[in-house]
């Protein structure tokens, strides 16, 4: 069967991109950076955005080029015989599914705000009553469950028709309207904190060492280079899948460059819009998760014209997480399609149905499950869910794909090397082998141990 091909390396940037960008960058990244003293917090991130992300998103691609098959076989292509790394492969599919049981709940809830907000029901509330406002959103299994399956429903039914006609046209309108709305609210927000002194743009955009001692320069280098790590999605296939649909004639570290910056304009803009706001009404911008959900309403209430920017502001959330999810759904529609010989209809249909099946657990775990506390006290199914993928697959699945890339036991650096640099654009150079080898794994594996301990820590 010939393979899949996506149109133009516009529709692959936006779609690997689209991937990477999600409710990480703007839910995440804004409150990280505002209980990390802002600025400073900026400027490390960036810094370790460049030293791990890229190079581990650069091996992906190019062993999904090299091998031409999707996460779950391109190992088989790529191994020496009797060799076991095809394991990681299986891994890398059942990572995709657990990511998506929960992913598909939360953005759910952003489409269910988008509605709440267009609506007007936020309208006159202050914070306490938008907070309870939230918990019952969370609370009503009937909306959660609803929303998630509308989610599961609008990503399969745009990957059914294809990698051309679904995925990439649809991602690609979707990306161009994300990064448009993007502007709009942030060209808005900055004209309101200027007119008020324009603290949040310097609370943001100028590092302030000081502060960032204040809160601890270790904490600081660790959540810096945690969101580095996991915004872009690595360690089990996400970026492969896309290196098997995309030609040669365009080096795969400069891709992985362009990648990274679309990431990171979009994480940094979603601050843009936020702490100006947050200054502007006198908010506090290091309120955490609750940053977007109970805050931010609280600053549209008292913006003129607040339920259209509210409402903006939440087209554009459902839009970066439903940008996640056709794109990890395709990964998962491609393994099972050449794991089981599925026709994309049947695949995405049988997907479809098992899917919704498997994220009810998370979507219920606010409500008829609240009960079930996997991680201690307080904690949900989400959280179990989110660690298991955020914690453990994706560092120890970045530490298979750096290993492989690297070792002659595995596809070796000369063969890593030749894929890519394949092509236009910026290269692989030799002085980087020793990096790649001996550095970058130690970061990767104190990262995970950094995970770990932050969790059972508590």
């Amino acid at each position: 069967m010939e393979r899949d091909r996506l149109k133009s390396r516009l529709g692959f940037i936006l779609l690997s991109a689209g991937c990477a960008i999600g409710i990480g960058n703007v839910w995440k990244f804004p409150w990280v950076a505002g209980e990390n003293g802002g600025g400073a917090f900026v400027l490390v991130y960036l810094f370790f955005l460049l030293i791990l992300g890229v190079p581990i998103m650069t091996m992906e691609f190019s062993l999904g080029r090299a091998a031409q098959k999707s996460p779950v076989k391109l190992y088989q292509q790529l191994e020496k015989p009797g060799h076991k790394w095809h394991l990681h492969g299986y891994a890398c599919l059942a990572g995709n599914y657990l990511l998506m049981m929960f992913y598909t709940t939360v953005a759910g809830w952003m489409m269910n705000y988008f509605v709440s907000i267009a609506a007007g029901k936020f309208e006159g509330m202050n914070p306490a009553e938008i907070k309870t406002a939230f918990d019952a959103t969370l609370a009503d299994p009937v909306a959660s469950v609803a929303f998630m399956g509308i989610t599961v429903a609008i990503g399969f039914g745009v990957c059914a028709f294809g990698v051309q006609g679904g995925l990439e046209k649809v991602t690609k309108f979707m990306m161009v309207a994300l990064l448009a709305i993007m502007i709009v609210l942030a060209v808005n927000s900055i004209i309101i904190d200027i007119n008020n002194g324009g603290e949040g743009l310097a609370f943001y955009l100028l590092p302030d060492f000081q502060r960032m001692n204040e809160v601890g320069i270790g904490n600081v280098i660790v959540a810096a280079m945690n969101q580095a790590f996991f915004t872009l999605s690595i360690g089990i296939g996400s970026m492969a899948i896309f290196g098997s649909y995309i030609g040669k004639d365009r080096s795969l570290m400069g891709e992985s460059v362009n990648i990274a910056l679309l990431d990171t304009f979009v994480a940094v803009a979603s601050g843009l819009i936020i702490f100006p706001a947050c200054f502007a009404n006198d908010v506090a911008v290091d309120s955490g998760p609750s940053l977007i959900f109970v805050t931010l309403p609280n600053v549209f209430n008292q913006l003129p014209g607040g339920r259209i920017w509210g409402s903006l502001f939440f087209v554009f959330m459902s839009f970066a997480a439903l940008s996640t999810v056709l794109a990890v759904f395709e990964n998962i529609l491609s393994c099972t399609m050449e794991l089981f010989s599925w026709g994309r209809k049947k695949a995405c249909l049988i997907n479809g149905v098992l899917m919704f099946i498997l994220s009810l657990p998370c979507a219920l775990g606010s409500s008829l499950l609240k009960g079930v506390q996997p991680l201690g006290e307080g904690s949900t199914i989400l959280d179990l869910e989110d660690f298991l993928v955020s914690n453990i697959l994706l560092p120890l699945g970045s530490l298979v794909f750096v290993i492989f890339c690297v070792s002659r036991y595995g596809w070796g650096w000369d063969k890593f090397e030749q894929e890519a640099n394949q092509g236009k654009g910026f290269k692989v150079r030799r002085w980087m082998r020793g990096y790649m080898t001996w550095v970058l794994p130690v970061i990767v594996v104190v990262l995970f141990a950094v995970g770990i301990y932050n969790v059972f820590a508590k």
